[in-house]
């Protein structure tokens, strides 16, 4: 079983076997060692971390009580905004931008003397599935440094599964915690549209944008959830987290939970890949848990549906960068429109540029309808099929990913395949609900296979119970050979 490093690291802490800077000079000095390897990091923090640590030790001393997340090294996706602090959504046209306030989930973790170590690498915007259309290039996989960490979380996952950072957010518009926390072997946390808040997350299509948490175990992620799922003002879609908190309802029993196996998410799917989910039903049979196999129809529609309307959100939200207001500027141009249009060719990559312009088109006069309305109803269709099922099952187990980490390059030379990696996870995004990514296997090569559990609307605690019930009775977790061993 994977421990949580999270509470191990705590108790560390409390009783006085180290001390918090102690414990933090070893991850500054591990993500120093280890980056050049693994490129997690594109900005590092020492003296904000170091900051923190000293403000723990304080307390520590004093006799005082400090919370669970109080001193534990993490690290932040780089599209979440922190005051005097670089976040650049690892692109040239925000190289050099330093926002003048924090994202929420930062201020609420900074205020209980989190200690973050850096920002992570990304693909550009969150736009992508390796993340190597980063504009500071690709993080690599721990278990396989050849292989892609995936994305857009990539830095994030490649940090924590390398043991150079105990948790990170991310986020996730299609998957982009999930599949990167399943090529690293890895948990990740996508929660319901609404329960985290997004003030300060940079934003790429807002509709499906959501911060959640990347860890090394499930209980971790139900910590690091419980601690950043609250109400938020300044974000009008947020409701925070529902009922009690998600650690409270750990570790309970799944007898007679009935868990749902669409067959439509196992179509495609490599036959490592099903062997290893089908295995993980087995063990939840044997955990009393009923398998319940049903059919999906809708699903042969989120594809489509995601690409159409997070593109359109996409060409809305990045036509702010224009070089006037804040970020890169053509060095040389004739007019406003020549500087605009000079700015934005040279300072998105081309990932970002193919999205802007399908999410243009699909908006545009005599396309509107046929495209975009399209999939907006579309979208209402997917919606009720999953209400429809949640009627009949608890829970959803599928796939994360339909394959494993592909090696570095191969989304170049075959974007198709990596546009299709999105396959099993954009439906989640496409209804706004929950679903938490777990380690279930490895291929012949030892590359981690991730499986993932889907739960109705604010049902995060019925879907990490049921992942910390099949990681307790699996014990699959292996840590990478990178970063800090305790």
């Amino acid at each position: 079983m994977s421990e949580s490093m999270i509470l191990k690291l705590h108790t560390m802490l409390t009783e006085k076997q180290i001390s918090c800077q102690e414990l933090t000079q070893s991850y500054i000095d591990a993500s120093a060692r280890d980056n050049a390897a693994l490129n997690a990091y594109v900005t590092f923090t020492p003296e904000t971390a170091m900051a923190a640590a000293a403000s723990v030790d304080k307390k520590i001393a004093a006799g005082e009580e400090i919370s669970l997340l109080e001193g534990i090294p993490m690290t932040l996706k780089d599209n979440i905004s922190t005051e005097n602090i670089r976040t650049t959504c690892c692109s040239k046209i925000l190289e050099d931008y330093v926002p003048i306030y924090d994202a929420t989930v930062w201020k609420i973790l900074k205020a209980q003397n989190a200690v973050l170590l850096g920002k992570t690498n990304m693909d550009e915007f969150a736009m992508g599935s390796s993340c190597e259309t980063s504009y500071f290039g690709g993080a690599k996989n721990p278990h396989n440094i050849g292989h892609v960490a995936g994305g857009s979380s990539g830095g994030v996952a490649s940090a924590v599964g390398g043991n150079i950072a105990v948790y990170g957010l991310g986020s996730d518009t299609g998957g982009s915690i999930r599949q990167p926390a399943s090529f690293c072997g890895i948990v990740g946390l996508k929660p319901t549209y609404g329960a985290v808040s997004r003030f300060g997350l940079i934003a790429y299509a807002s509709s499906f944008d959501q911060i959640g948490p990347i860890t090394t175990s499930v209980e971790d992620t139900a910590i690091v959830f419980d601690a950043v799922a609250k109400y938020d003002e300044m974000d009008s879609t947020s409701q925070g987290r529902k009922g009690a908190p998600v650690c409270d309802t750990l570790k309970n029993s799944i007898k007679g939970m009935k868990i749902g196996v669409a067959r439509e998410y196992m179509d495609g799917v490599r036959e490592d890949v099903r062997e290893a989910v089908e295995k993980a039903a087995d063990i939840y049979r044997s955990l009393g848990a009923e398998i319940v196999y049903f059919d999906l129809p809708a699903l042969k529609y989120a594809l489509p549906v995601y690409y159409i309307l997070a593109c359109a959100e996409a060409s809305s939200n990045l036509g702010r960068y224009d070089g006037i207001r804040y970020g890169y500027k053509a060095a040389s141009y004739s007019d406003v429109n020549d500087m605009i249009k000079k700015t934005r060719s040279t300072g998105f990559g081309d990932e970002v540029k193919k999205r802007i312009l399908l999410g243009t088109y699909v908006l545009s006069s005599g396309y509107y309808d046929a495209y975009y309305k399209k999939a907006q109803n579309l979208r209402g269709t997917i919606v009720r099929a999953f209400e429809n099922a949640f009627a009949a099952c608890d829970v959803i187990l599928a796939p994360t990913v339909p394959m494993t980490a592909f090696e570095n390059g191969h989304a170049v030379s075959d974007p198709v395949e990596t546009y299709l990696t999105d396959i099993c996870t954009v439906p989640v995004n496409i209804a706004g609900l929950p679903a938490v990514s777990v380690p279930c296997g490895y291929n012949a090569k030892g590359m981690p296979i991730g499986m993932q559990l889907i739960g109705n609307r604010f049902a995060e605690a019925k879907i990490i119970n049921a992942a910390w019930q099949y990681e307790n009775a699996a014990d699959l977790y292996r840590s990478a050979d990178f970063g800090v061993k305790l």
